[in-house]
C-alpha cells in the first residue's frame, strides 16, 4: 500500500514539474496545482493509519493511542488544499490581467511585447524635457527681476 501512494505521489509530482515547465501560462498554473496536489498526497501518505475517527469519546483501546487515525495530518492536508486553491486562484487571476493587456499567454510572444516596448521607451524622445544649460537654470526671468525693482521703489 505505502508502495501504491509513493508511485501515485511521484507521478503526479512529475506531471507538475513537466506542466511548470511549459511556455503556456495557464499550463504553469496547472502544474502548480499538481504539485501541491502531490505535496497533500504526501501527506496523506505520510500518516496513513487506518483507524477509528478521532471523535471523543474514545473508545477504552482508543487511550493507549492504537487504533485511532491521526487527525493532524487530516488537518495539514486540508489546510494545504486551501492555500494550493487560493495560490491557484491568484495565479488565475494574474494570467487573466496578463491575457488582457497582451492578448496572450504564451511566455515567449509575452516576453517578446515586453522587449518591443522597452525598446519603444528608450527610442522615445520628448522634446519639452530637454535640459537646460546651468547658467540658463540660474538667471531669473525677466519680468519677475522687474517686479522686485517695482516693488523696492514703493
Amino acid at each position: 500500500m505505502i508502495l501504491l501512494a509513493a508511485l501515485a505521489v511521484a507521478v503526479v509530482f512529475a506531471a507538475g514539474t513537466f506542466l511548470l515547465l511549459q511556455r503556456d501560462l495557464t499550463r504553469v498554473v496547472v502544474g502548480v496545482i499538481l504539485i501541491s496536489n502531490s505535496a497533500v498526497l504526501f501527506i496523506i501518505a505520510a500518516g496513513l493509519v487506518r483507524g477509528e475517527a478521532p471523535i471523543y469519546p474514545l473508545p477504552e483501546e482508543g487511550l493507549t493511542g492504537a487504533g485511532i487515525s491521526d487527525p493532524l495530518v487530516q488537518a495539514m492536508a486540508l489546510t494545504a488544499l486551501i492555500i494550493g486553491f487560493s495560490i491557484a486562484a491568484l495565479l488565475l487571476a494574474i494570467i487573466y490581467r496578463v491575457y488582457v493587456t497582451h492578448r496572450t499567454v504564451d511566455l515567449e510572444e509575452i516576453s517578446a511585447i515586453e522587449m518591443r516596448y522597452a525598446e519603444a521607451l528608450e527610442a522615445e524622445e520628448d522634446p519639452e524635457e530637454e535640459e537646460l544649460p546651468a547658467e540658463e537654470q540660474d538667471a531669473e526671468p525677466e519680468d519677475a527681476a522687474e517686479t522686485q525693482e517695482g516693488a523696492g521703489e514703493r
